[in-house]
Order: structure tokens, then C-alpha cells, then sequence
């Protein structure tokens, strides 16, 4: 066995686990936490390899169960300090993943900025944040880890007081206090309002002053201000897909509260703009535009008389006023004391803050004109507008068949729509699409689920009215494997004016197919070639000037393994560049990856990168879930890095030179494909061939009791059924990375590795691949945080002996065929061995995981003995929160 490095701990691991350490000994008082300590130390021995640390007794079975409440809490707070002092020393950090470096790297291929500018003018990227349960923590235990990191950052500037004059060292303290004696569970299931007002505070505090930050900072790298092409996007209140909650009313509520949110930051910034630019008309001259915005203000105070900067920005905010008046229903917080009418749109608004800029300009206070806060405003409007972050529509193509098939019926057109053909449905609903005459009739009854998604395209429409066109772009069909999934979108839309007939016809709202099996994603370009040959569709989409395609990383994986998803999402992607090419209409990709690798997550940064020649083209849309959100959007400065990389990354693959020639490109696809083809059979076997499988997985893993974590609004199957097939991918991948198996991560490749005979070649494209060599870094990062002899205990919870030896036997040969073919093919002695930050991070924290598993385990054994302490319970729920804590991207 290979020696370990010695670990080099972070200094702020240090100060923050001594401040735990405290805080543990001062309010659970002197015997818990040496109990605590002594469990740790033991633990951390052990893993260390220290002489005879394996024959030490740990304790963990003397622990009582308020102790052992106590003792998970303990750990699970290290775990959530450790990540944070990791984030702020770098770790999560990439380098070069930042526009300012692949500036540089571009103009070496002989790429300058003004080709770079080309791209930005037509580009958009969006980070869409999605209320996928995957983060187990209260927002409460988050806003203290974020003010902890706000103490942290004053610490580093060399302050020893905050603002209000506390000793830094005690607030710091005082949070990690308030964070031990803060519920962590969860007491009541999240609502759709709950999720909704979690994503707005991400909106509000990082990303309004984040983005225009960055603008700022790449208008100085490129020497010119930069197009808009960075936006927040969000499904949080439109995303019905298996979420009976959500309703055209949470919709409305999602929708007026980000327009509350984006209208108070901006009168906020009007505000403190009165506040800066007193500007004297005894001293400065004023250009037509300010002197205009002055006197229509209404704004006569003798004592801003000569003030014209003021009584301009009085009008701007009295009209903003108006505006959040007009659009939320009620008045603003500070409605102010003057009369405005309201904006039309952000428009209007952003031309108003311009003539202030060219006003300052004008009179020689160029600085104030062209960035500071006033630069700021102006970037926030052109970004967020009154919508704040573009909402996306979701729903399943079985719900659109059973509304569309009840409407034609209804109408007469159609008794069966149900029983026609592909070609028979897609030939009716073009008919129906060209016809101006709507299905849905006041007279006629139609079933809840009918009547609730005309609701939700009426109230569509009347947001398009009220907040502009840019709050929803995009409605998203689940499952979609047909053309005719996506015409029947297009007619529902039509019900509400969202589609106009017409020569050429209008469609308000780009429907986007979402495939996300294996077999769909094989299929859709042969759908989208259909699609896109359809005339009153090239129309529109040609005047849109590109179409949205999004692929599912998750139902993917689950249905065929890490390797295949992976590899079938790359050849999907490629496949659909040609098509789209021949279309004459850009693609524009949708990721819906999530936080564990299992669902397509890792390094944004070197999967953009690791895209296909042709398939980025300077568009991409990204989801964000769960834990992901708060460890990437958490603060400012994590923001800022993590959306630089998105950006850097994004002009990288849409402009750098492809790197493979065409014979390495055809010979490493071909090994892909063989490898693909084994791993495939392999998983499929394992999963979904094998006898009691499914009973083995219920009962090794915690997936019944992961659903009393009350993390989410929507239920964790699609249908009322405990068949594998119908779970859904994140508890799926969530259960096999708490029992420590990580198996969606990677089962399957250790098989076809073993049956591909070239493996120099394998290593060839390891080095030369920047998709194979994201697929496999990925890929080692999960193994080295799973652990087999934790998963062996765990497969003791399994009632049958033989299923028990026969199946975990399987798994853990697999895991074993994985770890050495990886070894092999990257030349290492051991995992991780050329990723040391990485490997000290898991290293550091895998003695605090083990004994939160060892507990875990014997919790669940008594509570499924039929224990009924509810403190059994609670443990488990708090034992799932910290081990999901300290492994991060488990969800």
C-alpha cells in the first residue's frame, strides 16, 4: 500500500474547530466534550495510520442517545467549518478559470477580443437555480456559516472590530454558538412559497451586486464595456414536473415576489445615489438630459434647488414607487413622498439612469459616469429587469398528451387523440396550430389536472403583460420523445395567445425537449431534425435565432450507469450540432446536472470545457440544486469565481481550436463506444436483472428514512411505487452515497475496463481527452469518498444472507475492477495521488464521516427493530444531515 502524505491543516480549520471545540465544552458541558474528543481523536488516529489506533476502543457505544444527538450535531458542524474554510482558502477554486486567463489563452490561438466580443454580443449564459431537495440544512444554519465567512473575510483585511465594534474574535464565537444551539432538522415539509423565498435571498444578496461586479471587471479586461450575456434563471415555482404543489397561483407568487425584489434593490441604489451625487448647478452645468429628468420630477424642495442630480433621481425613485406599486399591489417599503407614473419596462428605466450617467459625463465626472454604483444600477436593470431571474415552465409530456387529448375531445376535433399514430397526431395538431380558433370553451367541463394547466399558460400570458416577456422564455417538457410532445405544448400555449397563427407564425415562449434516458437521448436528433423540418417551427425559430435542447444528466445515470450517461450525453450533444447546422439555427444546450457526480456534477469549469466541438457556441443554461446552490452562491466572492468560471469556460469551448485530430477523434470514440457498450450491460444487470435488487437497496441504504428530511416540496417517486424505475434520481443517488457506496458515480466501469484489451490506449486518451479525462477525474473523486468496508456494515441491514453475499459481493468486486483500472490507465499509486488538494479535503474529513456511518448503522437497525424512541428517529434524520455535510456533493 502506497504512503500517505502527511495532512497539512488549514489555519482556519484549526481556529474554527478550537471555537467548536469551546462552544461544545461551555453549553454541553465538560464530560460531552471529552467524550466527543475522544471519539474524534480516535478516529482521526486511525485514519492517520497511527501504531495500535485500530485496537482502540472509539466509545460510540456508550454514547447515550442525547449524546449521540450531541455527538452528530458536533461532527456535522465541523464538517459545515471545514467546507467553509476550504472555500475560503481556494480550494473550490480552479486555475485559469477566469475570462482574464482565457483571454490570454485565446489570443495565443490568435484569438483577439474583438472576436471575443463577436461571441459575447450573440451569447447567454445562465445559471438556473432548481428546488431539487438535495440540501439537507435549514437556511438558518446556512445564513450563520454565511456570516461566519463574512467575519472571516474582515479578519483577513487586518481588522480586529466589525463595523458596529465588536471584537471580531467574539462575533466569531457568537455565530459558531448560535450555529450549536440552531435546530437543524427540518420540522415541517418545505412549501413552494419556502422554496421561492430561499432562492430570492440568493438572488437578492449575491447575485444583484455580483453580476454587475463582474461586468465591471470584464469591461476593464476587454477595454470596452461588454454585452449582457450573463442572467439568473430559475424553475422555482414553474417546475411541475411530479410536484402536484405547484399551481398558476404559486406561479403568480414566484413571479410578482422576484419582481418585489429586483424594484426595492433598485430603489435601494436610487436612494443611495441621492445620497452621493449633490452636484451643484453653482458649480457645474448640466446637460438637457438631467435638467429634463429635474424638472419632471416634482421634486421643488428650495433646499435641492440647485441640486438637479437629486431632484432627478427623486423622480427616477417616485416612478420606480409607482412601478412596484402597479406590479407587486402594494406600496413600497419607502413609497417616498412624490407622485410618479409608473415605468413601462426596465427599458425606460435604464434609459432614465443613462442620461444621468451622460449628464456626469458631460460635466467631466467621467468616473461617476462610466462605473462605480451608478455603472452598477444601470448593468443590475439591463440584467435582471422587472422580472429578476427568468423563470422556466416544466411539466411532464404524459400530463400535455391527457390535457391536449381531453381538449380535442372536448371541442369536438378528436375523440381519441390517444389512439393516433405519431404521424396522425403531428399532422391534427399542425392543423389546430394554424387555426386561429381556440380548443378550451367557457361552456365545458374539463378535469383538475386540464383545468390547472390552462391556468398556468393563462397566467403566463398575463405575466408576459405585466413583467415584461423576458420573466418566462422557456417551458421544458420532461420526458420528451416525439414531435408531437413538443406541438402539444405549442398548442396549450396557443390557448392563452402565447401562440399566434399566422404566415410567418409568433411563439412567445421556445418550447425545449428534455431528453433524459439513454434511448432519448439516442433519438433526439432524429426528433429535433423533424421538429426543426416542420415550416411554421423553422419560422420561428429562425426568427429567434436559436433553439434550447436540454439533456438530462440524472434519469440518464439511473437508467444506464455513469459511463453510458456520460458518454451518451457527449454523442447527443454532437449529433445535434449537424442537425442544427443544417437548420440554419443556433443551439442553445440546457445541462440539467445536480450536485453529485451520479447527476452530472464536479468541475463546471472542465465539463463545459469537455464539451464537444461545435455543441457550446457561446449558449448554455446550467441547473443549480440543493447543496450546489449554497456552496457556489453562498457568498459573494464564491459567486463571483464560480460564474467566472462558467463564463471563462464557456468562451474557451465555444472559441478555442478543437484539440483532437480526426483520426484521434475516430479512434477514442470508437474505444468509447465499447466501453459504453460493456458498462451499460454491466449496470444493467446489476440493477435492474438481478433478483431481490431492489428489496437489497431499501434495505441497505436509508431511502425510507431520507423522506422525513422534509427537504423539498415534491415527492421522492413519480408514482406510488417502490420500483427503481419510478424512484427519482436524487434520492436514488442520495441513499447510495450515505451508506458510502457512491455506486451511481461509477458501477459498470470497473467491468469495461477490464474487458477493453488496449489499455494504452485508454491512457492515450486520458491525457489527450479532455472528456475522458473530466469523465475520470470525476469519477476518482467518487471513489476516493466511498469506502467498502463502511458499505459492508451497512450491507448487514439486508435480511437475506444470500441476496446480501451475492449482491454486495457483486458491488464490491466492481468497485474494486474500478479503482484499479483507473490506477492503470492515470498512472497512479493510489487515488487522488495527482490531486493533492483534493485528496487532503477527503482525507480530513474521512474520520469524521466514519463514525456518523457507525452510528448511523446501529440507529437504524433499532429503529427498523421497532424501537420507537423518537430520539432514534431524530438521530437518523441528523446522522443523514451530517454525513451528507461533510461528503458535499452527495445530492
Amino acid at each position: 500500500m502506497a504512503t500517505l502524505p502527511p495532512i497539512a491543516n488549514n489555519p482556519d480549520i484549526r481556529l474554527l474547530g478550537r471555537m467548536l471545540g469551546d462552544v461544545i465544552r461551555a453549553y454541553g458541558g465538560e464530560a460531552l466534550f471529552k467524550r466527543i474528543e475522544y471519539i474524534r481523536a480516535t478516529s482521526v488516529d486511525r485514519h492517520r495510520g497511527v501504531a495500535g489506533a485500530d485496537a482502540i476502543d472509539p466509545g460510540l457505544d456508550r454514547l447515550t442517545l442525547n449524546e449521540t444527538l450531541d455527538f452528530v450535531r458536533g461532527f456535522m458542524l465541523f464538517s459545515m467549518l471545514a467546507n467553509l474554510a476550504e472555500d475560503r482558502q481556494g480550494i473550490a477554486r480552479e486555475e485559469g478559470a477566469d475570462v482574464e486567463h482565457a483571454l490570454a489563452k485565446l489570443g495565443e490561438h490568435g484569438i483577439d477580443k474583438a472576436k471575443v466580443l463577436a461571441l459575447m454580443d450573440g451569447a447567454l449564459i445562465v445559471p438556473v437555480l432548481t428546488a431539487h431537495p438535495t440540501e439537507v440544512r435549514r437556511k438558518s444554519m446556512i445564513d450563520h456559516r454565511n456570516r461566519i465567512a463574512e467575519l472571516m473575510a474582515m479578519k483577513d483585511r487586518g481588522l480586529d472590530e466589525t463595523e458596529d465594534g465588536d471584537s471580531i474574535e467574539e462575533a466569531l464565537l457568537r455565530q459558531v454558538a448560535l450555529l450549536w444551539q440552531t435546530r437543524v432538522l427540518r420540522r415541517e415539509r418545505l412549501f413552494v412559497a419556502d422554496e421561492v423565498e430561499t432562492a430570492l435571498s440568493y438572488l437578492r444578496d449575491v447575485f444583484l451586486p455580483a453580476i454587475p461586479a463582474l461586468y465591471a471587471k470584464w469591461d476593464r479586461a476587454l477595454g470596452q464595456r461588454c454585452p449582457g450575456f450573463l442572467r439568473a434563471g430559475s424553475w422555482i415555482g414553474g417546475d411541475r414536473d411530479g410536484n402536484p404543489y405547484v399551481t398558476a397561483e404559486s406561479l403568480e407568487r414566484a413571479l410578482a415576489r422576484a419582481a418585489e425584489t429586483a424594484l426595492i434593490h433598485y430603489m435601494d441604489g436610487v436612494h443611495a445615489l441621492g445620497a452621493e451625487l449633490s452636484i451643484s448647478t453653482e458649480i457645474v452645468a448640466v446637460n438637457g438630459d438631467v435638467a429634463r429628468l429635474a424638472e419632471a420630477s416634482g421634486d421643488n424642495a428650495a433646499s435641492r434647488a440647485d441640486e438637479p442630480y437629486r431632484r432627478a433621481l427623486s423622480g427616477i425613485y417616485a416612478r420606480l414607487a409607482a412601478t412596484h406599486r402597479e406590479l407587486v399591489g402594494k406600496p413600497a417599503p419607502r413609497p417616498g413622498a412624490l407622485a410618479g407614473e409608473p415605468y413601462p419596462g426596465p427599458a425606460e428605466l435604464r434609459d432614465d439612469l443613462a442620461g444621468i450617467a451622460r449628464g456626469l459625463t458631460r460635466s467631466g465626472e467621467g468616473a461617476l459616469a462610466t462605473g462605480g454604483a451608478l455603472g452598477r444600477l444601470i448593468r443590475a436593470v439591463e440584467v435582471f429587469g422587472f422580472h429578476l431571474a427568468t423563470l422556466d415552465l416544466r411539466q411532464n409530456s404524459a400530463v400535455h398528451e391527457r390535457v391536449v387529448a381531453e381538449l380535442l375531445k372536448a371541442a369536438r376535433v378528436e375523440d381519441d387523440y390517444a389512439a393516433l399514430d405519431e404521424d396522425a397526431r403531428v399532422a391534427l395538431l399542425r392543423r389546430e396550430l394554424a387555426s386561429p380558433r381556440p380548443l378550451a370553451s367557457p361552456y365545458a367541463s374539463y378535469s383538475e389536472e386540464t383545468a390547472g394547466e390552462l391556468a398556468i399558460v393563462h397566467a403566463a400570458a398575463a405575466a408576459h403583460a405585466r413583467y415584461g416577456r423576458q420573466c418566462i422564455t422557456q417551458y421544458v417538457i420532461s420526458m420528451a420523445q416525439s414531435v408531437s410532445d413538443l406541438l402539444e405544448v405549442h398548442l396549450m400555449l396557443k390557448e392563452a395567445g402565447l401562440w399566434l397563427p399566422g404566415d410567418p407564425p409568433q411563439a412567445h415562449i421556445m418550447v425545449v425537449p428534455l431528453f433524459e434516458t439513454v434511448a432519448d437521448l439516442e433519438a433526439g436528433a432524429d426528433i429535433m431534425r423533424d421538429y426543426l423540418a416542420l415550416p411554421e417551427i423553422a419560422a420561428v425559430a429562425t426568427a429567434r435565432g436559436h433553439q434550447e435542447v436540454m439533456i438530462g444528466y440524472s434519469d440518464s445515470n439511473k437508467d444506464g450507469g455513469y459511463l453510458t450517461s456520460t458518454w451518451q450525453l457527449s454523442r447527443g450533444s454532437a449529433a445535434l450540432a449537424p442537425v442544427f447546422e443544417a437548420a440554419g439555427v443556433g443551439m442553445q444546450l440546457f445541462h440539467g446536472r445536480g450536485g453529485s457526480v451520479g447527476r452530472g456534477g464536479g468541475s463546471s469549469f472542465s465539463a463545459i470545457q469537455a464539451q464537444p466541438p461545435g455543441t457550446v457556441q457561446g449558449r448554455i443554461r446550467i441547473t443549480e440544486q440543493g447543496e450546489v446552490i449554497a456552496a457556489k452562491y453562498g457568498t459573494r466572492a464564491s459567486a463571483m469565481a464560480n460564474l467566472e468560471a462558467v463564463t471563462s469556460a464557456t468562451l474557451l469551448a465555444s472559441l478555442e481550436p478543437e484539440r483532437l485530430s480526426a483520426d484521434d477523434a475516430a479512434r477514442f470514440t470508437a474505444a468509447m463506444d465499447e466501453l459504453s457498450t460493456t458498462a451499460f450491460k454491466a449496470y444493467r444487470d446489476l440493477v435492474y436483472g438481478t433478483d431481490g435488487f431492489r428489496q437489497f437497496f431499501r434495505q441497505m441504504t436509508p431511502i425510507a428514512e431520507i423522506s422525513g428530511l422534509k427537504i423539498g416540496s415534491r415527492p421522492a417517486s413519480r408514482k406510488k411505487s417502490d420500483a427503481i424505475e419510478d424512484l427519482r434520481a436524487i434520492p436514488w443517488v442520495f441513499s447510495w452515497a450515505q451508506a458510502r457506496v457512491m455506486l451511481p458515480g461509477w458501477y459498470g466501469v470497473g467491468a469495461a475496463f477490464e474487458a477493453f484489451g488496449d489499455k494504452g490506449l485508454l491512457r492515450e486518451m486520458a491525457s489527450a481527452w479532455p472528456f475522458f479525462s473530466a469523465m475520470l477525474a470525476n469519477m476518482e473523486m467518487v471513489l476516493a469518498k466511498s469506502d467498502m468496508g463502511i458499505a459492508a456494515r451497512y450491507a448487514q441491514l439486508v435480511e437475506d444472507d444470500g441476496a446480501r453475499e451475492t449482491i454486495f459481493g457483486r458491488i464490491k468486486d466492481g468497485w474494486q475492477a474500478t479503482h484499479d483500472g483507473l490506477l492503470t490507465i492515470t498512472r497512479q499509486t493510489r487515488l487522488l495521488e495527482k490531486s493533492p488538494v483534493l485528496e487532503t479535503s477527503i482525507r480530513l474529513r474521512t474520520p469524521y464521516i466514519e463514525p456518523l456511518n457507525l452510528l448511523q448503522i446501529e440507529l437504524l437497525k433499532r429503529h427498523r427493530a421497532g424501537e420507537d424512541d423518537p430520539r432514534i428517529g431524530e438521530g437518523i434524520l441528523l446522522s443523514i444531515n451530517a454525513i451528507a455535510t461533510a461528503l458535499r456533493n452527495s445530492g
